[in-house]
């Protein structure tokens, strides 16, 4: 078993038992060992993975430093989908520090790459926490069309899903759209 192996199994094992800051660190550590052997893109996927670690910890600023970066390798590889996450991580990681507005955006942008990769399920997620944003942020219609179209990209919609879904129908009709 190569070192990054065994780092890699200890960091899945701490994060699977709550203990975010050792399983970010060691997230961290594997990014460093897969950067000097040139594995750029995996060593970004440690740093999302620590980025995710870090935000579960309560360290916005760590989970950005970890993130930064990491979408331009992705986009570099032609990988939409892992671009697309790296977005997330970000945007997630810019809201928790308060950054509303580059919170907005990077979760628009990795809307826009799931829709591309066709990844629904992401898609949808994301667009969840943009219309929660959004909603915050006083874009009661922005934020209800950005619901409307999380929930359109769910191939089967759970009771509370479907019951949001007839409520956001109320004020659309309301304006003919």
């Amino acid at each position: 078993m190569t070192e990054i192996d065994a780092n890699l199994e200890e960091a899945q094992r701490a994060y699977k038992e709550e203990n975010f800051d050792d399983a970010a660190k060691k997230f961290e550590e594997i990014a460093r060992l897969l950067n000097d052997t040139g594995d750029a893109p995996r060593a970004a996927e440690m740093k999302n993975n620590a980025s995710v670690a870090w935000l579960r910890f309560g360290d916005a600023q760590a989970a950005l430093r970890c993130a930064e970066g990491t979408a331009a390798v992705f986009a570099a590889a032609g990988d939409l989908q892992k671009q697309g996450m790296a977005l997330g991580n970000l945007a997630a990681a810019l809201e928790a520090l308060g950054d509303i507005p580059a919170a907005i955006d990077s979760y628009q942008q990795s809307a826009d790459l799931f829709k591309q990769s066709g990844d629904r399920d992401l898609r949808a997620t994301v667009l969840q926490s943009l219309s929660s944003l959004q909603m915050r942020r006083g874009k009661q219609m922005e934020a209800m069309a950005t619901m409307q179209t999380a929930l359109d990209q769910k191939p089967k919609l759970n009771w509370r899903e479907k019951f949001l879904q007839k409520l956001l129908k109320v004020p659309f009709k309301m304006l003919n759209r």
